[in-house]
């Protein structure tokens, strides 16, 4: 099977960059093909601007939207950027791998996914109707391709426990999985999180990467987060709140799981 790598960190000798040195190792051993995007080491730009669309009248209002839309289905996309949307098709699997910087993933990451999801490639696609509200949430481009992340923390795990004061850490994931993965149609698989980073010995380097390389060995056979398909039966549409029926009487992120 095809993976992409994906890892946002700036120091190759970091735990997270000898954690991604071992994911790589160890799928091509299972015999996966693997590819990597190492955003820092690309010296990836992160800001989507008018200069991503080289072919836009200058002259007009900058649309970030519909001037993506258009160098995507006109082919005039910079290269960084078609490159990138490359990999996706390719992947089976996505990893995108990360320190939790400031409750969320660092900038150039979410660059990442700002530039390279295009209108028309990874959301506004599909019918837009009284009863199908678009191909996302569970459909869309990637739709049988499968996606992990693999986060690290300083904080102990108990920082991002239910009654942590961090906040839980799948609240904290939320966004990423079901906003940014889930949307365009990746199955989702449960996260790999490393709390203490600054607390790793070489027992719990060991301890990570067993448990890491066994979550690896399960890539595509795992089950993934169950989240609401979008045009399933569980949402009213167009209003895309879930059915009175349905979690009744429960709000936040966790009813948009069946589990």
């Amino acid at each position: 099977m095809n993976v992409l790598l994906v890892i946002a960190h700036p120091e190759p000798a970091s735990l997270n960059g000898s954690l991604h040195r071992f994911m790589a190792d160890h799928l091509t051993a299972a015999g996966h093909s693997v590819r990597v995007s190492d955003l820092y080491a690309m010296r990836w730009k992160p800001a989507l601007d008018a200069d991503d669309f080289p072919t836009r009248d200058a002259a007009a209002r900058f649309d970030p939207a519909l001037d993506s839309r258009d160098a995507y289905m006109n082919g005039t996309q910079t290269a960084d950027i078609a490159a990138e949307q490359d990999k996706l098709r390719w992947a089976d699997a996505v990893i995108l791998q990360f320190p939790l910087w400031w409750y969320s993933m660092p900038a150039i990451l979410k660059g990442w996914i700002e530039r390279i999801y295009a209108y028309g490639f990874a959301y506004g696609v599909g019918e837009h109707s009284d009863t199908h509200w678009g191909d996302r949430f569970g459909e869309g481009v990637m739709a049988g391709k499968r996606a992990m992340l693999v986060v690290t923390a300083g904080g102990w795990a108990s920082h991002y426990a239910p009654r942590g004061v961090n906040g839980p850490m799948e609240d904290l994931l939320f966004p990423i999985q079901h906003g940014i993965l889930y949307y365009p149609g990746f199955d989702v698989l449960p996260p790999y999180l490393v709390y203490r980073t600054h607390k790793i010995d070489e027992a719990a380097y060991a301890r990570i990467t067993q448990e890491l390389g066994e979550r690896l060995d399960t890539l595509f056979s795992a089950e993934p987060i169950p989240f609401r398909r979008q045009n399933g039966g569980d949402y009213d549409i167009p209003a895309l709140t879930l059915r009175e029926h349905i979690a009744s009487g429960r709000t936040g992120f966790a009813v948009h799981t069946s589990g």
